[in-house]
């Protein structure tokens, strides 16, 4: 499911919760992170470091450790960058050589509705409007987690970018549905804040894809290079 929202440059690794990435052992470095996880949290960690690991081999790095660096953001190999998500039963992770994307952030969530007080927190008035029109026309889509799941996206790669927080409400979404067939589009982020420097020039916004299948949405931002 992430790859068809990403580039053919890119490569992406994913697993549900049958498969044997599951059980990916734990380099000590990484144990250490999860030394007090409960046993869910534990596999999923594993799953998507399986996960990255095996993208890591695709693209011709030897499959080593991922640990946190500032924010929990991850600390790729020389040479890549990507990113990493989870969530209940499914993961997945995709990595790209430094030389043909500037940046990348992907999030999967369960397609369900946000839990009560997330939407207000997150949701700008303009986002707002625009996801009643949507639902008005799918009623059965669950805009509020795709725009969340988008933000989170959004963040995930600005920061390798900026070194930088960004805020919910500091990057103005829009979903754009396909005509027909399953739930999936284009996104379009439009960032509220002075933007990262790419090649000397100053970004204004992002655009990404997304997509909902089998009970799970996933999001993807793709920041090209100058």
């Amino acid at each position: 499911m992430i790859e068809e929202l990403l580039p053919e440059s890119v490569v992406a690794v994913e697993a549900h919760s049958d498969d044997p990435l599951w059980d990916t052992p734990l380099h000590p470095e990484e144990e250490a992170l999860v030394a007090r996880a409960v046993g869910k949290r534990r596999r999923e960690f594993a799953a998507v470091r399986g996960c990255a690991r095996r993208a890591m081999e695709k693209l011709g790095v030897p499959a080593q450790a991922v640990v946190h660096g500032e924010r929990g953001a991850p600390r790729w190999p020389a040479g890549l960058t990507g990113s990493m998500t989870h969530c209940d039963g499914y993961c997945a992770a995709a990595l790209v050589h430094v030389g043909d994307l500037a940046s990348l952030g992907i999030d999967a969530e369960p397609h369900g509705p946000l839990p009560d007080g997330v939407g207000s927190a997150v949701m700008l008035p303009a986002e707002a409007e625009r996801l009643a029109r949507l639902a008005a026309q799918r009623p059965a889509v669950h805009w509020d987690r795709i725009l969340f799941s988008a933000k989170e996206s959004v963040y995930k790669a600005w920061y390798p970018l900026t070194g930088k927080w960004l805020d919910f409400t500091e990057a103005d979404i829009t979903l754009d549905p396909e005509p027909g067939g399953a739930p999936a589009g284009t996104l379009h982020a439009e960032l509220l804040v002075p933007g990262p420097l790419v090649g000397g020039r100053r970004l204004r916004s992002f655009d990404g894809r997304w997509v909902v299948r089998d009970g799970v949405l996933a999001t993807s931002i793709v920041v090209p290079h100058a």
